[in-house]
């Protein structure tokens, strides 16, 4: 068990606002973006009720679904952002300054992708300061190897893991729509225990781990429902990942002026956002067959049909997954490697026996 208050940064796939190059409007009402409604909550719990030293490095534009790419050809240039209570809405600067009355701290956000933002934070920005990265938190779900093998939240946690620094994603999944306000603060506090909890009590990995036999990283799902008022809480599971698959993620891209309205409906934050999928179908595009018009086309529009991924029978999910727990209105937490993973196999005894003996 450590007692040490770690040094944390805070990451995400999602921007503060919807348009960074267009400055933030300081006028505007509620969280401080409509794809990134909970990062300034957690973020006040992190800093006020654990008091953990906490920097916050996020990109400036919207980067969910992108995994753990990196920018590799491009230059990554970067604003500071200053936060003020009680909804988080502030100034960006191209220049750091001192606080001014009312703000809270200085942020970073960088036009890059989560994985790209947390290298540059822990190798740059903060080099040899960081003893824990958390990403998140995601708006939408992050449970399922389809979701987490595309998600920019889980590729920010990777990222700090391959960096060998432990690492947590954070997700709330989306349940209601729209989810009340109401839930956002018991999930800050839900969240709050189960960081605090990892931190303390982080596990060993028995095949080695990137740091000496620790876990490399952990997956946190928590489901926005109303249990989360309940005296008792949600149930919180151990858990692994549901081995689930794709169907189609893109359309054919027909008439321009349908399809800019069906992108505009298609929210970029999590997979079960307010507008994933939902808001396309009522625009009869998502789950609509191919036409024999577009055979040969070679123009397509991002178009996800997720009614398997989101709300899949009880029935046919593994007991134990996340999609299990999630669906049973349960938080899960799954330890992850940060690597691709691979079938279970015998200990190698003689190096021969992996030899291929195959005439070419």
């Amino acid at each position: 068990m450590t007692t040490k208050v770690p040094r944390v940064l805070l990451t995400a796939s999602a921007p503060l606002c919807k348009s960074e190059a267009l400055g933030f409007d300081q006028n505007d009402d509620g969280p401080p973006g409509p794809e990134s409604p909970y990062i300034y909550g957690l973020y006040q719990h992190l800093t006020n009720n654990l008091e953990w030293d906490v920097k916050v490095v996020i990109p400036s534009t919207q980067k969910s679904w992108i995994g753990k790419a990196y920018h590799i050809h491009e230059v990554i240039n970067g604003r500071f952002y200053y936060p003020q209570g009680p909804d988080g809405l502030g100034e960006i600067s191209e220049q750091s300054r001192p606080l001014r009355e009312g703000e809270t701290a200085e942020w970073i956000l960088l036009d890059g992708t989560p994985a790209t933002c947390s290298n540059i934070a822990l190798h740059n920005l903060y080099h040899g300061e960081i003893d824990l990265v958390i990403s998140g938190p995601n708006f939408g779900r992050n449970s399922s190897a389809a979701f987490a093998l595309s998600s920019g939240t889980i590729g920010a946690a990777m990222s700090a893991s391959l960096s060998r620094t432990r690492a947590i994603a954070l997700s709330y999944g989306t349940v209601l729509h729209p989810t009340p306000h109401e839930l956002h603060e018991p999930a800050h506090v839900l969240a709050t225990k189960i960081i605090a909890h990892l931190w303390a009590h982080w596990g060993a990995d028995a095949g080695g781990g990137l740091r000496g036999g620790e876990i490399d990283l952990y997956n946190v799902n928590i489901p926005m429902v109303r249990d989360l008022l309940h005296e008792d809480g949600l149930r919180i599971c151990w858990t692994t990942i549901w081995r689930n698959a794709y169907g189609r993620l893109f359309k054919a891209h027909g008439e321009e002026r349908a399809a800019k309205a069906a992108a505009e409906a298609m929210s970029g934050a999590g997979p079960d956002s307010p507008g994933e999928g939902r808001k396309a179908r009522a625009l009869g595009g998502v789950d609509e067959a191919a036409r024999p018009e577009d055979a040969g086309r070679l123009s397509f529009r991002w178009a996800p049909d997720m009614t398997g991924l989101i709300t899949p029978q009880l029935s046919t999910l593994p007991v134990g997954s996340d999609g299990w727990a999630i669906r049973q209105g349960w938080a899960s937490v799954t330890p992850i490697r940060a690597s691709f993973a691979e079938p279970a196999s015998e200990p190698v005894t003689d190096i021969e026996e992996r030899i291929w003996k195959m005439k070419l």
